[in-house]
């Protein structure tokens, strides 16, 4: 048998004594050829070895059947979930997905960029870097005419005439805290939010209006801007313990956040929900497993996987028929063990008469 590599179609065709022609048709599905034939000609190519050229198949169609897809970390729940709901949504459209990690760094998300160009994917994904500074790269994208589409988190400023799939951020953090007061808490600090990426200026932002919203004072010192991993959420914790009495609920702009104010908390020996109370944005596959199970922003990275495909499916196959502009997808609380509200007491009564419409 020869090494598979040397397979070629014109083997395919001479082992049954049929046309090269026959033997493509066959393989790709054409209806020309009867269910009959296509099986026996599809066994002999399995028998020999046979697999297609891609690169050359792709070229002869102007086109790779390859999405790329960049996302800034897969070792958290939220771009695991969301990659594995871009694979499947991809394989739908027969699109094989090529993943990049740029690890938060510049550097890497611009080199990833020049690959996947490099590489002739038909369109890109990405959620950009908390620490890129400069976006020329994005246009260098589009001027090489392959679509880019934000996803989740987007660079500022955001390149004019661009497409975004985004969460509802700043809704998002607004419910947080309005399940934080409906649960009696009139002092609540946030940690986390890193003012170079959408997602923390956004979330932080709902967080203010939502107690300017119901006449409570924001104290600045008990904003603590940071990253979004866990250290972010332990050495925060501590920064408010320094600072004097906790306030009553802490929010949190990321589920890792949250896990790191709960270790802080074991450490101090302070109790959660007790003691202080703590409500995330972003869930995981164990926040209820957590004790106590942690309340959270649910951000739907199923629907925000398949969003992105689709959107980005429709900038590929009809460029002129997508506007630009963001699409926003709405978030819902989960209520679990904490932040639960106490009774179905209206806000204005749980904040003794501060609260306003």
């Amino acid at each position: 048998m020869k090494k598979q590599s040397h397979i070629t179609l014109a083997d395919i065709a001479g082992r049954l004594g049929v046309s090269r022609v026959t033997v493509s048709k066959a393989l790709r599905g054409h209806p020309d050829i009867s269910d009959g034939m296509s099986k026996k000609i599809r066994r002999v190519a399995s028998e020999l070895g046979y697999s297609p050229n891609r690169m050359a198949r792709n070229l002869s169609a102007r086109r790779s059947h390859l999405l790329g897809l960049v996302v800034p970390k897969i070792a958290h729940f939220f771009f695991g979930s969301v990659i594995e709901s871009v694979y499947a949504k991809a394989l739908e459209h027969k699109y094989e997905t090529i993943l990049m990690v740029s690890h938060e760094n510049e550097e890497q998300e611009i080199q990833h960029l020049q690959t996947l160009v490099s590489m002739r994917v038909d369109g890109i994904i990405i959620s950009v870097s908390a620490r890129l500074k400069d976006t020329r790269i994005y246009d260098w994208v589009r001027q090489m005419g392959i679509p880019l589409l934000f996803m989740d988190r987007i660079p500022d400023p955001q390149p004019k005439g661009s497409t975004a799939v985004l969460v509802d951020d700043y809704g998002g953090s607004m419910k947080a805290i309005e399940q934080a007061l409906a649960a009696g808490h009139t002092t609540i600090a946030c940690i986390g939010g890193d003012t170079n990426v959408n997602i923390g200026r956004n979330r932080v932002q709902g967080y203010m209006d939502a107690l300017t919203r119901h006449g409570l004072d924001i104290k600045k010192e008990w904003i603590i801007a940071g990253g979004y991993g866990t250290d972010v959420g332990y050495h925060g914790f501590m920064q408010l313990l320094e600072l004097g009495p906790l306030p009553r609920c802490i929010f949190t702009v990321t589920y890792p956040i949250a896990l790191g104010v709960y270790a802080a908390a074991k450490a101090r020996k302070i109790r959660i929900p007790e003691d202080v109370d703590v409500i995330c944005f972003g869930d995981s596959d164990v926040g209820g497993l957590l004790t106590p199970a942690l309340s959270c922003v649910n951000q739907p990275t199923q629907r925000l996987g398949e969003e992105s495909v689709k959107l980005i499916m429709e900038m590929i196959e009809h460029p002129d028929s997508v506007p630009p502009g963001n699409r926003i997808i709405p978030t819902e609380v989960i209520v679990r063990e904490t932040c639960v509200a106490r009774g179905n007491r209206p806000l204005s009564s749980v904040l003794g008469g501060q609260g306003r419409a």
